[in-house]
């Protein structure tokens, strides 16, 4: 794929050729690579509805958190790498069981995996198709999904550089991160529900609280509410755990305090966001961290399938629709 000989995808440019084998700064290939493929119950309920979100991992990542929970896919690149149309059929079949496909972590294979949604929508694929990221994104990748993401779940990380560079090795975040969010608005705008209270479109921006720096989180509300107004809808996160490398920064090697949380939740208050979540501190443990088996890489078998995806030398597919 054109888009990977001269890699310049996410805001690092790193000007790769993926395809033949070199690698910029997140150690992905140009084939994706999957984790894990299933239902998942702990997103946000208007996500989650009554069946799950159709959650699929993506190995890999462009950022580089200390803390990061997953790091067995995101660091150390644990996955299976699946061609363009199994990963359609991938979603396809998740897509027939969830309340959404939820695409974890997929920006550094946004070429493909567009090309994959495409694939499974003239295919069959109904429900709302969600883009989970960490927001670290050029405007022109984000771009490119107009019409084929209904939501759009940014974690929107941090406002300062000092914290961006230190815990994630990333100059420029905010500046990249709030260029793509604000794409992201442009395209799906508020959130709309059906009549279970289930997301069919819109935009939801995510928020991890991280311990010592309650001034960062209000920075970042401070900013939504200003640049995208009260009606956005923001999910503030208590699940922070001192995971992977985060013991080797004091500041950072342990939970968020209660008051810490609270002083972040009662601005948001202040601010008359309309619309949102608060999070259990109950959240706070690495059991809720998924088990990345590659569970669900291979689609499950079912009455009447289709003979094939609708797209020219693809692979069968045994979905039903």
């Amino acid at each position: 794929m054109k888009a990977f000989q001269q890699c310049r995808i996410c805001p690092r440019e790193c000007g790769v050729d993926r395809t033949k084998g070199e690698t910029g700064w997140c150690g992905a290939g140009a084939a994706p690579k999957v984790a894990r493929a299933g239902l998942h119950f702990w997103e946000e309920p208007c996500l989650v509805g009554t069946r799950g979100s159709g959650t699929v991992f993506f190995s890999h990542c462009n950022l580089s958190c200390v803390y990061c929970q997953n790091h067995r896919i995101s660091s150390e690149g644990f996955g299976r790498e699946v061609t363009t149309e199994r990963l359609a059929c991938i979603l396809l079949d998740i897509g027939a069981r969830a309340e959404n496909v939820n695409l974890v972590s997929p920006t550094h294979y946004a070429p493909v995996v567009t090309e994959a949604v495409r694939i499974a929508k003239a295919s069959g694929l109904r429900v709302p198709v969600v883009w989970n990221s960490n927001a670290y994104e050029s405007p022109e990748t984000i771009q490119a999904l107009n019409s084929l993401v209904d939501i759009y779940l940014p974690d929107l990380k941090y406002f300062s550089e000092e914290s961006a560079v230190r815990y994630s090795a990333v100059p420029g975040y905010f500046a990249a991160a709030s260029r793509a969010i604000e794409e992201m608005n442009a395209q799906v705008g508020e959130v709309q529900t059906d009549g279970r209270g289930v997301a069919r479109k819109g935009l939801i921006i995510r928020h991890l609280v991280l311990p010592g720096l309650v001034e960062e989180s209000l920075a970042v509300l401070e900013w939504v509410r200003t640049r995208l107004g009260r009606r956005t809808w923001v999910s503030l996160m208590a699940q922070y755990c001192p995971a992977h490398r985060a013991g080797d920064y004091p500041e950072i090697a342990r939970p968020i305090l209660t008051a810490e949380y609270q002083a972040v939740v009662e601005r948001f208050i202040e601010l008359g966001f309309e619309g949102g979540y608060c999070q259990e501190r109950s959240a706070a443990s690495l059991a809720f961290v998924p088990d990345f088996d590659l569970s669900g890489m291979d689609p499950v078998d079912r009455a009447d399938p289709p003979s094939a995806l609708k797209v020219p030398n693809s692979e069968p597919c045994h979905s039903s629709f």
